[in-house]
C-alpha cells in the first residue's frame, strides 16, 4: 500500500478558495467548493441557503423556498424562532460551557422540566441523536446486568428491521438498510432484528437475557412508516411481563411532529425510556436526551458515562424555551389540524402517480409510481418551483415541515406537487 502523500496545496491556492467562498459566490461555485473539499456522504439538492426564517429559506442568490423538511424534525418551531433565538442570545451573553465537571444554573431546571414533561423521574442529556441512543443502548444493558440480573457480557437487545437510530459503528451494526451498514464491520453484537409492526415476532425473539426492545413508534428513514393499530400497546404489554425496557427513540416523532408531545400517545403507551433530540435543540443548538425513571437512570454512577458538551448551559437555555412552547400545546394542535388537511389531500393523489401515503400529524411518506420516475426526480422537480422536500429509499418523498407553517403555504406547496405529477 502506498504511504506516499499529496503536496500541500500553495497559498495561491489556498487564496482562490477563499474569494470562491466570500461574499457574492455563486451557488455552482459554492457547490463545486464543496464537492471539492468535502466528503461525500451525503447527496444534496442542488441549492445553497443563506437565510431562513419561520417555514421558508432563501438561497444567495435570493430565491425563496418553502422548506418541507424542517431539518428532519429538528426545526419543529421554525427557522429563526424569535422566543428561542432570544433564549440563545440571552445566555451566549452569561456562560456557554463548563462541562459536567461544575454544575450551571440551567441545567437543573430543564432535567426537571423535561422529566416532568414525559411523566418520568430522571434525565441523562447528551447532545446528538446517535448519542442518545448510544446512551440508551448503555443504560439498557447496564440496567440488565444490575437489576435484572443477565450474566455479565449476555445482554441482547430486540430492534425492528427498517430501523434508523444513527450511523454510529454500533447503531449502524443493527441496520438493515445495508447503504448504511456495508463496509464498517466488524459488529457490534447482542441485537435480534424482527419485522417492525409484528408483535408475535417480537414476543418469539424476546429471551431470558433480553434487556430491552428499542423501537420507533413511527419510523422516519423508512418513509414515515406508521405501525399497525394495536402494535405499540402489545409491545408494550409483552415487555412487561417478560421484565424488559421498552425503550421509544422519539427523536424524529416526538415533539409536537406528530399532532401529540409524544408519538406514543396516539396509542396510549408509556414507555419504560424516551429517547429524545433534534426538536429539543430547536434548531439552534444539538442536544439529546434519555428520560426514565429513577430506577432504570440510577444504574449510573460518576464516571461511568458522559460528555464534555452534554448539558452545556447555552442549550439547555434553549431547551428550557423549547419545553415552555411545548406546555402551551399550540404546536401540537397545529400539527393535528394542518396534519389532518396535508394527510386528506395527499390521499386524494393516490393513483394519480402516487401509490400510497403514509404519516400522522404533519409527517407524511409519499410513495412516488416509479412509471413517473424516482422520488429524487420529484424533489428536483419541486425543487425548481421552490418547494424542497427529500427522497429516501428510491420512490418515497418525506414531508414534515416546520410546525409554524400557514394553511395557505401548506396548500401552495401542494398544489406544486399536484403539478410536478400531473
Amino acid at each position: 500500500m502506498s504511504t506516499q502523500h499529496s503536496p500541500a496545496p500553495s497559498p495561491e491556492h489556498r487564496t482562490g478558495v477563499g474569494r470562491a467562498a466570500g461574499p457574492g459566490a455563486t451557488s455552482t461555485a459554492l457547490i463545486d467548493l464543496a464537492e471539492e473539499y468535502s466528503a461525500h456522504n451525503y447527496h444534496p439538492l442542488p441549492i445553497v441557503v443563506a437565510q431562513a426564517h419561520g417555514a421558508w429559506m432563501t438561497d444567495v442568490e435570493g430565491r425563496r423556498y418553502l422548506d418541507l423538511l424542517a431539518g428532519y424534525s429538528a426545526l419543529n418551531f421554525g427557522h429563526g424562532n424569535a422566543r428561542l433565538i432570544d433564549a440563545a442570545k440571552r445566555q451566549l451573553d452569561l456562560v456557554t460551557l463548563t462541562s459536567r465537571a461544575f454544575h450551571n444554573d440551567r441545567f437543573a431546571p430543564l432535567c426537571e422540566q423535561l422529566a416532568e414533561l414525559a411523566g418520568m423521574e430522571m434525565v441523562l442529556v447528551m447532545n446528538t441523536g446517535a448519542e442518545a441512543v448510544e446512551t440508551a443502548v448503555k443504560t439498557a444493558r447496564k440496567w440488565g446486568y444490575e437489576v435484572k440480573g443477565v450474566p455479565d457480557g449476555q445482554a441482547r437487545i430486540v430492534v425492528a428491521a427498517g430501523n434508523f437510530h444513527g450511523r454510529t459503528t454500533t447503531i449502524v451494526s443493527f441496520s438493515t438498510d445495508e447503504e448504511a451498514r456495508r463496509h464498517y464491520g466488524p459488529y457490534t453484537p447482542g441485537f435480534d432484528i424482527v419485522p417492525y409492526g409484528d408483535a408475535e415476532a417480537l414476543r418469539a425473539a424476546i429471551t431470558d437475557d433480553t434487556v430491552a426492545v428499542l423501537l420507533e413508534p413511527i419510523q422516519g428513514e423508512a418513509g414515515v412508516l406508521v405501525p399497525p393499530p394495536g402494535y405499540l400497546p402489545e409491545v408494550r404489554r409483552i415487555t412487561r411481563e417478560r421484565d424488559v425496557l421498552f425503550v421509544a427513540d422519539e427523536i424524529q416523532s416526538g415533539l409536537g411532529r406528530t399532532g401529540r408531545t409524544f408519538a406514543c400517545e396516539h396509542e396510549g403507551v408509556v414507555p419504560d425510556m424516551y429517547v429524545l433530540g433534534k426538536a429539543l435543540g430547536g434548531g439552534i443548538v444539538p442536544i439529546s436526551a434519555v428520560v426514565s425513571s429513577r430506577a432504570v437512570l440510577g444504574v449510573f454512577a460518576p464516571g461511568e458515562h458522559g460528555s464534555t458538551f452534554g448539558g452545556n448551559p447555552l442549550a439547555c437555555a434553549v431547551a428550557l424555551e423549547v419545553l415552555e412552547i411545548l406546555r402551551s400545546g399550540e404546536f401540537q394542535q397545529r400539527s393535528a389540524d394542518l396534519g389532518d388537511h396535508l394527510h386528506r389531500e395527499l390521499t386524494s393523489l393516490v393513483g394519480q402517480s402516487v401509490t400510497a401515503v403514509r404519516g400522522r400529524g404533519l409527517w407524511a411518506g409519499v410513495d412516488i409510481d416509479p412509471a413517473h420516475g424516482t422520488a429524487r426526480d420529484v424533489s428536483q422537480a419541486l425543487l425548481h418551483r421552490g418547494v424542497l422536500v427529500k427522497d429516501t429509499h428510491g420512490q418515497t418523498i418525506r414531508i414534515a415541515p416546520p410546525l409554524v407553517i400557514s394553511k395557505d403555504d401548506l396548500e401552495w406547496s401542494l398544489d406544486q406537487l399536484r403539478a410536478v405529477l400531473a
